[in-house]
């Protein structure tokens, strides 16, 4: 193995960990090293904390604290929470989602929640009897029990594939998630095309596939979301994401870690016992010295800094629009209390055919004529992210989130498709709505509405992600496979561990990464 020469410069400080990124999951390890007596620098090439975990006010003049890039919390582990003493709480949403239909020329929908036999007949409403209903159960029965044993392993070394199979103890459940298209199992349960697409979104969040797909990549996105927090619940942080990372920080500081923001790391040394990271400021470079270094970036950046190969080039497939309402907008479905419809996942133009249809157009090179999303409303459950004065006059905020949109699709004109998609996205929505959503936009300080939506190539220069790819890469299953270590973290130079989205049970805001890394860094010492 070729390895770079390790020479300390004068005056250079030496440090047990440096990490390089001071998104969650690098404070996350941050904090669990200096908990345990390591010095630890992060290195952080913006002038704040939190990666894509940040909460801001995108709107002149508009006191909304928006969840800005991730907005709802499933993978992150109590034991982390616990563990590092956090001050952060989630709340539970009382809807899991509603789904808008048209049925015999009428406005319908299927609520999901707000009590099993609310659930059980919104069921038989739309489709006309229990079956779906029974199925629902039997199905996501199935992924609870997946959850509750696969959930815990998240924060150990990694399992065989055989030593997770055993622990999954279920023969079907391990064919339906691990060996077959998702698409098998939706089409062997449920008849009904909306709820076979309500059922698929979950394979589709940042992922680019077919239910179809043979490389399983829709299988592993459905699995991490439906094992989160051993329950598969998706809860929504009190004070937006940021509270999470602001809370990472005090307790990383408080640790005695150093947190040196307006840092960019531009390479690595290493000889894997000691290492070096070059930096970049404002006033020049400089060098610090570690006996181990954490990456907490994707793995093309990794091997940036390193010299080393890249890995096959990473796309993300989202639309991500925020926006602050003057008020929710009434539904073509009057049996539903807005409230309750956007409080949980609003899916729009997301049945099955839908969903396939729109998969068809973007894998072609066209964007989605009728392009699927999901919203929520976070400020139902959490109106503290509001100003005082917006809240006390009803004022809420819309999360918006597109699927099959491609980077591949925005090349040629970023701006031109971003906008095309974004009003062929708000139309979709609007052919369930009285009302228009324009006009409960809310506008801010400038006269303009308070509508930001970004592209997977605003996220690739904003954040840095490859391909705008939420999960840095394609997500990994979360057991051993070749080359992934035993902790899933390392890489090929033995004191340079990855601890991003990128590393193997990384993706989504969970902070798994950043705690196996700092695991693998106190197993080696």
């Amino acid at each position: 193995m070729l390895r770079r020469t390790v020479t300390a410069h004068e005056g250079t400080r030496t440090y047990d960990a440096v990490i390089v990124g001071g998104g969650h999951n690098g404070l996350v390890a941050a904090a669990y090293l200096a908990r345990a007596g390591r010095s630890v620098l992060v290195l952080e090439r913006l002038d704040h904390t939190g990666g894509a975990a940040v909460s801001t006010r995108p709107f002149p003049g508009v006191d909304a604290r928006l969840s800005r890039y991730s907005y709802l919390v499933s993978l992150l582990p109590q034991k982390i929470v616990r563990e590092l003493g956090l001050d952060f709480r989630v709340r539970t949403r009382t809807v899991s989602s509603y789904t808008p239909a048209e049925r015999d020329g009428r406005p319908t929908g299927l609520l999901v929640g707000g009590g099993e036999q609310r659930t059980r007949e919104a069921f038989a409403r739309l489709t006309g009897s229990e079956r779906e209903y029974r199925a629902w159960q039997r199905f996501y029965g199935m992924t609870g029990r997946v959850a509750e044993r696969v959930f815990p392993t998240l924060t150990g070394p990694l399992p065989t594939r055989e030593e997770l199979r055993r622990t999954v103890d279920d023969e079907e459940a391990w064919r339906t998630l691990f060996e077959e298209p998702i698409g098998v199992a939706v089409e062997e349960n449920f008849t009904d095309d909306l709820v076979r697409g309500v059922v698929l979104t979950d394979a589709l969040i940042g992922t680019f596939a077919d239910a179809h797909d043979p490389t399983l990549q829709q299988n592993r996105c459905f699995l991490y979301h439906v094992i989160g927090g051993g329950t598969g619940d998706w809860d929504v942080p009190v004070g937006g994401m940021g509270a999470l990372t602001d809370a990472l920080a005090a307790a990383a500081r408080a640790a005695g870690a150093v947190i040196a923001t307006g840092h960019e790391a531009v390479r690595i040394d290493t000889d894997g016992r000691t290492a070096e990271v070059t930096h970049r400021t404002a006033d020049g470079e400089g060098v610090a010295a570690a006996r181990h270094v954490l990456v907490n970036a994707s793995p093309r950046e990794l091997a940036a800094l390193t010299g080393d190969t890249p890995p096959t080039p990473a796309e993300g497939a989202q639309l991500k629009v925020n926006m602050l309402l003057t008020r929710l907008p009434r539904l073509r479905d009057s049996s539903v209390d807005p409230r309750e419809a956007f409080a949980g996942t609003f899916h729009v133009a997301e049945g099955y055919g839908q969903l396939a249809a729109a998969h068809a157009q973007a894998a072609a090179g066209e964007p989605p004529t009728a392009p699927p999303s999901e919203i929520y409303c976070h400020s139902l459950t959490d109106p503290t992210i509001l100003g005082p004065e917006l809240a006390a006059r009803g004022y809420q905020t819309l999360t918006l989130f597109g699927l099959h949109t491609p980077a591949r699709l925005f090349v040629r004109d970023n701006d031109a498709v971003r906008e095309e998609l974004l009003t062929a996205t708000l139309a979709q929505l609007d052919a369930h709505l009285a009302e228009p959503l324009a006009d409960c936009l809310a506008t801010d300080a400038d006269g303009r509405p308070c509508l930001e939506a970004k592209s997977p190539l605003d996220l690739e220069r904003d954040l840095g992600l490859p391909g705008g790819n939420i999960f840095h890469r394609a997500l990994s299953w979360p057991h051993a496979q070749e080359g992934t270590g035993r902790w899933g973290v390392e890489t090929r130079h033995a004191n340079v561990l990855l601890c991003g989205a990128g590393a193997v049970r990384g993706g989504g805001v969970s902070g798994v990464p950043g705690h196996n890394a700092a695991m693998a860094v106190l197993e080696a010492d």
